[in-house]
Formats: C-alpha cells, structure tokens, sequence
C-alpha cells in the first residue's frame, strides 16, 4: 500500500469533482463556494465514514481500507473504472504486475501487424511509453527509431526533444494523457525505479507534465486530435489513436487523418517518398 500516493489521489479527486454535480451537497439556491472540490467531511458523509478517518486517508495516517471502504470512496467521488482501479491499486488490494514479462511472441505478432497498417504511421509502447517497435510510415512522419538509442526511444522524451513533431505546444491533451499513462504504469510496477526516474525527468524539463502529474489522472483517452509542426510536411491535423493489446502491457498508436483532408494528402506525400 502507498499510503502517499492514496491520499494524494483522494485529495485531488475530492478537489476536481464539482460540487453542484453533487445535489446532497450543493442544494439548489446555494450560494457557489470559493473554493472548488467537496469538503473531506462532505466525501465521508457520501461514504458512509467517520469524518476523522477519511481525514487520516487524506494524511496517509490509516491503516489499509478495506473493498468495502474503496467502493464506497469510488461511488463518493464518482469515480472513473480507470480511477477505481488505480485506487485499489494504490490500497494493496490489487498486487503489483509482473516485473519481467516475456514479450517476445507479442511482439513478433505485433510486427506484422504493424507492417499490414501499410501506409497508416503506427508504433507500439510498452508501460513507461517507450516505443518498442514501429512501422515505415511511423519513421517518415516521425524519425527513424532505429538510429536512436533504445532509452532515446521514449515517446515522451522524443516529444520534446522533437518538439511539434510529435506534440504541439497548444496541444497539452497529449501530455496530460502520457502523464496518466506514466501514473498508472508506477502503480502497478511500485519497484520500477526507471518510471521514477522518467517522470522526474520530465517533470524537470515541462512545466506541463509536472502539472499534469500532480493532478492525479488516470483516465485513458483512446483518441487524441493532434496539430504537428512538420518540418517537411508542414501543419498537419491528425488523430492519435491507441488501442491495448489484449493479453499484454503494449499498446499501439496510430496516427490518421481525415480522407480528402490536406493532413491525409501530406500523409500519403511522406510514406511515398514525394
């Protein structure tokens, strides 16, 4: 159990829900608050707990909640099946992934896939979103992956060392989600020290991402819509799809566009060589 990591999930969750999404809290009429969130007292009322051990979660001062507790913090603060997942995770309730999980026939059936997405630029990332195997299209619209050292390979760190290659900078959806990304994969892998030492890498170098990772998100976004800055291809509207792998921790991401659109037409441009 990460007693830190629990009552800095509780509190933000507490803090980002509205209280006038909550009617036993806010009845209609009431004067709006100056401060947005739910009260702590307000969260164990809709939970059905003391006010001083909600108090103690928010303090990482108690001891383990029990399934019971949980579903009812879940429902309190209406909790995402992302978030009530992440938040028994953080409880001890449910036990750390596997450290060294044998990826090779994933892989090897995720290649040819990747390669049947023909003209489609796509990759694949494992937890700490470093990407692990990736498509032609993928290296003409993005760089090639080959040439990079395997810890240079990290969709975030390309991010910024590419800049609006890969992410632009009116486009902070990307790195909120790879933040949340980032948050779910420390809390399922609790003793890998390379999650650490990336997110406090990144942390230094965007303001962004360290914002984002003190909100706490773990809410997945399947598809991002994303403005790229390419130095060849020019502005480019694209969509970010990811989509898990059943049976694995890889996602693959997919980037598309519009048919007709100029970005699908600049897409065609780069996996043809023109």
């Amino acid at each position: 159990m990460s007693r830190g990591e629990l009552a800095d999930f509780l509190r933000r969750r507490r803090e980002a829900l509205r209280p006038e999404h909550v009617p036993a809290t806010h009845p209609p009429g009431r004067r709006p608050r100056r401060t947005p969130g739910l009260r702590r007292e307000e969260v164990a009322t809709l939970a059905g707990v003391s006010v001083s051990y909600y108090e103690r979660l928010e303090q990482a001062r108690a001891p383990r909640p029990s399934p019971e507790v949980l579903a009812a913090l879940s429902r309190a603060l209406r909790l995402t099946a992302a978030e009530r997942e992440h938040l028994a995770r953080l409880a001890g309730q449910i036990p750390p992934g596997p450290a060294n999980a044998d990826r090779r026939p994933v892989l090897a059936e995720a290649q040819r896939l990747l390669d049947r997405l023909g003209p489609i630029p796509a990759y694949l990332v494992d937890e700490r979103l470093d990407i692990v195997a990736w498509n032609p299209a993928a290296v003409a619209l993005i760089t090639d992956f080959g040439l990079l050292a395997p810890g240079e390979r990290n969709v975030m760190r390309l991010s910024l060392r590419l800049g609006g290659t890969l992410c632009s900078g009116a486009d902070g959806e990307f790195v909120r989600q790879s933040a949340a990304q980032l948050r779910v994969a420390s809390a399922r892998h609790p003793a890998d020290s390379a999650i650490g030492e990336l997110v406090n890498e990144l942390a230094t170098h965007s303001r962004e991402f360290a914002v984002s990772w003190r909100d706490h998100d773990v809410r997945p976004v399947p598809t991002l819509r994303k403005y790229l800055h390419h130095p060849r291809l020019g502005e480019l509207e694209l969509d970010h799809q990811t989509l898990k792998l059943p049976g694995s921790d890889l996602e693959l991401v997919m980037y598309t566009a519009e048919p007709g659109s100029p970005s699908a037409a600049a897409l065609a441009r780069s996996t043809d060589g023109s």
